[in-house]
């Protein structure tokens, strides 16, 4: 029964339409959506995604953490300052008496997971101790336009040190020491960065592979007077390209973090410092620790596609390509050259005008359509064209990307 349910249940879903803003399900606090809970919505979530899902929040104060373990999910708020997802939570309390749901107000496990038009933030009074807002282990995640606050430590920690690709735009994020932590490989774009004590900002981890980066690029920093701008205690890569730094940043580089009278608190330390700046300026004058150290040509290759080593491109706009096609027992099957789903009522055609209708194949990278139609092996060269519906890539991409 569980099964046929959710056959059921993906097939509402494939038939949803790509321009449509609201998404796939919708949450509203007032009762006028599908769920009144972010919690209830996840709960009735198919233990696995063949497709990106998109849960469209409404305007309200969402009291509650979540825990994300199904790929390919977004979650969009009505508006950024007005669709708020809170709660209080401090890691030592979770440690102490932990549940399921993890240690920050939202806990993702899975990955390419966006996040966009939201405000996050964990609303623990003390200032200072480990307090996370966003918590988590996946690959591709995406986070755009949203507020992501906390008065503690560690706002922002993204945590896979082995394959962690994250991307954030447009952001606003505050906290206290080392509140965007990411382990991995990281790029930020236009966003803010508040420091509520004089300690440092950011933080990065490149533990396992030579080439992770953390890059900030046009990015403005704000805060108490004396904070400092970054430190480490791993190998780490600092990239800060157009940043702006304010007159209450203190004098101090990059630190990293090691303990000379307990060695074996410190961790291995291969690579030596690895600061790199472009054109930054601080309000009330220019540290000689930031003064450029990369040539003008150097900069402008760094792209998030060069950040994450041509493994991932989150602003990528091209066209889903069809690789191979073959017909068999009045079916077609197209490979596509990533995992894609299915968007509306999907039909294609041949050049020469026969018509194919989705059948099947959601979530993978060949699709089956049905057809009365035979074909030539000349008609399996050629382009195809769609009728109704598109072809939409699952995997995080800033805009979706759709077959053309």
């Amino acid at each position: 029964m569980k099964y046929i349910w959710i056959i059921a249940w993906l097939t509402v879903f494939t038939n949803c339409a790509i321009a449509d803003n609201k998404g796939d399900i919708v949450v509203a606090a007032d009762g006028t959506g599908d769920y009144i809970s972010l919690t209830e919505a996840i709960d009735h979530l198919p233990f696995y995604n063949y497709q990106r899902l998109v849960i469209f929040v409404k305007n309200g104060v969402y009291n509650e953490k979540i825990r994300i373990e199904q790929d390919y999910l977004t979650i969009r708020g009505e508006s950024r300052d007005s669709t708020i997802i809170q709660y209080a939570q401090l890691r030592e309390d979770w440690q102490k008496n932990r549940d399921y749901i993890g240690p920050a107000v939202i806990n993702i496990h899975a990955d390419d997971i966006i996040l966009d038009n939201l405000t996050i933030r964990n609303t623990q009074p003390r200032l200072g101790p480990h307090a996370f807002t966003i918590y988590g282990t996946g690959t591709r995640t995406i986070i755009t336009n949203c507020n992501v606050t906390s008065n503690g430590g560690d706002t922002v920690s993204l945590w896979n040190y082995k394959e962690g690709m994250y991307y954030h735009d447009n952001c606003c994020f505050e906290g206290g020491v080392d509140f965007v932590c990411p382990r991995g490989w990281c790029y930020i774009s236009n966003s803010s960065f508040k420091e509520l004590m004089n300690t440092a900002a950011v933080w990065h981890a490149a533990t396992t592979n030579k080439n992770q980066k953390f890059v900030l690029s046009n990015c403005e920093f704000m805060g108490v007077d004396s904070f400092y701008l970054a430190r480490h205690h791993y190998d780490a890569q600092f990239y800060f390209l157009n940043c702006i730094f304010p007159s209450e940043m203190r004098d101090k580089s990059i630190v990293h973090v090691f303990y000379p009278d307990k060695p074996e608190k410190s961790r291995p330390y291969l690579y030596g410092d690895r600061y790199n700046f472009y054109n930054c300026n601080r309000k009330k004058g220019n540290y000689l620790w930031f003064a450029n150290n990369i040539d003008s040509s150097s900069a402008a290759k760094i792209s998030p596609e060069w950040t994450f080593d041509q493994k991932w491109n989150p602003e990528d706009t091209s066209s889903i390509k069809v690789v191979k096609a073959e017909y068999e027992n009045q079916s077609l099957f197209l490979w596509f050259d990533e995992i894609v789903m299915p968007v509306g009522d999907l039909k294609i055609q041949t050049k020469s005008g026969k018509v194919f209708s989705y059948f099947n194949g959601v979530g993978r990278e060949r699709f089956e359509f049905k057809g009365e139609n035979t074909l030539t092996e000349e008609e399996l060269q050629q382009e195809f064209e769609l009728v109704s519906g598109t072809i939409q890539s699952i995997k995080a991409t800033v805009k979706p990307r759709t077959f053309k």
